[in-house]
């Protein structure tokens, strides 16, 4: 699986929200482009050709005419003292026009919901019954202005009055104390030990990253990709969610891990690491919480799962002109977005189980300048492994991988990783008397497996491989000329991303 970083550069959050406009008719939405594959490292020789990847490193209005009623006339032998029904245009006025919200004719007909009311004719078998139907419509009008005064008088008596029929909580928000494990409180302990990364290279092109504090001097973990526009003469500083800011300048930096260490200038006193977790422990289903500045928004906290372990991943920033970078990751659908890279990913507890490296690109393209979103499917590189670099660097400012010592080739769907014929630039595709020649290994064997894990591609290889240290003995199995055959292989080693 080849993946893309989140990328580096970050446009600017708009300053204040569009202003509606009436919604155009709906087009038909783009398709989408189909991600490409990682192009052909060549991993433990030390050389690298990348291609880019396919993840990023990151009202109805009323009709008129409707029909109106007016009173009929009284008719002939109304009792004594009824007076003619009013005409039309007298008091009281006939009822007002019923807006129709049903599609039909004018006037508002037609069956649906809605329709036009019509006023029903009275029927008169004796000479009082008419008097008696403009009697009570006279009555109900009476009673219809009476309420309607006292409903005004209600309403204005109210309105001067101090009392509220509203209710008030018995506590606002910040006086709730939030349980331990909840994400309210695992935020609110995380948020101060991470910071927002900005690296700016001599050229001055750069972009926005996160980190989070690593021990007490003043180290900062992220991912190399987050700095390493910064690494030669470039500006690098780490902004706490106090909004206090540091310099900061690069420790060192391992591209094929994609880690890097910066330290700040001039520390401030009182830093809290955040603690560290064991990925080996971790379980799909388990609960995440990410920390970053997507889209240069700092101190943004998403939630999810652990969607899937040991995920192969070789990731790049797509620009062609770096390598690609190697992992067994944790995958998870909290929300990644480019600007979340080197920011941690934590657990229920608040421990840290990953630094947030790579999204699922779904801009389609060989990465580009575009920057898509969050599609739910983000990597990290387990912590148990990060940490080993992290040391590492510390200590001597280079990385040390671990190698077999021999070429294997990138493409996917191939079974398994084929041990080439030839290696970089005409070299031995076996290193001689190294860990793979001395187990017996030879060009053209495919490895399916190394210890249990299942092994189908050169990639997942060098990503399994270097979740070990050197010196480590791992299994190998292996297919030539149809046979299957294992092979215990010591580890070597190899200094420095060159």
């Amino acid at each position: 699986m080849s993946t893309e970083n989140e990328g580096t550069e970050v446009p600017p959050a708009p300053s204040a929200p569009p202003v509606p406009v009436d919604t155009p008719a709906a087009s038909a939405p783009p398709e989408q482009g189909v991600p490409q594959g990682a192009g052909p490292v060549d991993p433990y020789q030390g050389t690298t050709q990348s291609q880019g990847s396919a993840y990023s490193h990151e009202a109805a209005t009323p009709q008129e005419g409707a029909p109106t009623a007016s009173l009929p006339p009284v008719p002939s032998g109304a009792p004594a003292g009824a007076g003619p029904a009013p005409e039309a245009g007298a008091w009281p006025p006939p009822p007002p026009a019923t807006p129709s919200y049903a599609s039909g004719g004018e006037g508002g007909s037609g069956d649906a919901w809605g329709s036009s009311y019509q006023q029903p004719a009275p029927t008169s078998k004796s000479g009082g019954r008419g008097g008696l139907v403009a009697a009570i419509l006279v009555a109900a009008l009476v009673a219809g202005g009476v309420g309607g005064g006292f409903g005004y008088w209600a309403a204005d008596r109210n309105d001067n009055t101090t009392a509220s029929t509203t209710v008030a909580a018995s506590q606002s928000g910040g006086d709730l104390k939030r349980d331990p494990g909840t994400v309210a409180s695992v935020a609110a302990t995380a948020l101060p030990s991470t910071v927002t990364i900005e690296a700016e290279g001599s050229n001055g092109e750069g972009g926005t990253g996160t980190g989070f504090v690593f021990d007490t001097q003043g180290h900062i973990l992220t991912n190399n990709h987050v700095v390493a526009e910064a690494v030669d003469s470039g500006k690098l500083s780490a902004t706490f969610s106090n909004g206090k800011k540091y310099e900061a300048e690069v420790v060192g930096h391992a591209q094929g891990y994609d880690v890097a260490v910066i330290k700040l200038k001039n520390a401030p006193n009182g830093l809290k690491p955040l603690p560290l977790g064991n990925s080996d422990k971790v379980a799909v289903g388990d609960s995440t919480i990410a920390i970053g500045a997507p889209f240069g928004l700092s101190n943004t906290v998403t939630t999810g799962i652990i969607s899937a372990k040991n995920r192969p991943v070789a990731s790049s920033d797509g620009s062609g002109q770096s390598k690609a970078s190697y992992m067994s990751a944790l995958q998870t659908d909290a929300s990644i977005n480019p600007g979340n890279s080197g920011g941690p990913l934590l657990d229920a507890n608040g421990s840290v189980i990953g630094i947030n490296s790579a999204i699922q690109s779904s801009s389609g393209g060989m990465g580009g300048t575009s920057q898509s979103g969050s599609i739910g499917l983000g990597f990290a590189i387990p912590i148990n492994q990060a940490k080993a670099v992290a040391q590492q660097l510390i200590k001597t400012g280079k990385p040390v991988y671990p190698v077999i010592g021999a070429s294997v080739a990138l493409e996917e769907g191939t079974g398994g990783a084929k041990i080439t014929e030839q290696g970089a630039s005409g070299s031995d595709a076996v290193t001689p008397n190294g860990p793979a020649a001395k187990a017996g290994l030879k060009p053209g064997d495919v490895i399916t497996k190394l210890d249990d894990r299942v092994i189908d591609s050169g990639p997942t290889l060098i990503g399994e491989i270097w979740t070990h240290q050197p010196g480590d003995t791992v299994k190998l199995t292996y297919t030539r000329d149809g046979k299957q055959q294992t092979a215990n292989v010591t580890l070597g080693q190899r200094e420095g991303d060159s």
